[in-house]
């Protein structure tokens, strides 16, 4: 039996930082922030847009191309092999018209020799029909 003074605490790896710089970024408008945080030709892919390639093309979605004007992000799972992070949770925000959403998504992020994303690919659990 482990005394609770001799629990052990996680210590959080530099992917899983990483992605939650990410999403803090995200969550408070911070494009700047967020492109910094990939190589300047990292890929993204999400459901329903063409591949973005490059600080530019992320910055444009996220300054003028997303769905949603804010919202926050939640985190029910992150975990992390040292190249490859995923990462569970449930979404809530506002879209522009002013209606509010809640969805859960699944992202997956590569992370470069440099320790910057090369990579990212984001899953919604949306209905089909």
């Amino acid at each position: 039996m482990i005394a609770p003074g001799n629990i052990a605490t996680k210590t959080m790896t530099h992917g899983e930082a990483m992605v939650r710089r990410y999403y803090e970024c995200v969550d408070n408008n911070d494009v700047e922030g967020l492109v910094a945080l990939f190589q300047p030709d990292a890929v993204y892919r999400r459901p329903g847009y063409p591949a973005m390639v490059g600080h530019a093309e992320m910055a444009a979605f996220y300054r003028g191309g997303r769905k949603f004007s804010g919202g926050a992000h939640a985190f029910t799972a992150v975990l992390d092999t040292g190249t490859h992070v995923a990462v569970h949770g449930e979404f809530a925000g506002t879209l522009h018209g002013g209606t509010s959403m809640t969805l859960r998504f699944a992202d997956f992020f590569e992370v470069g020799a440099d320790g910057l994303f090369s990579r990212r690919d984001t899953y919604y659990f949306a209905p089909l029909g």
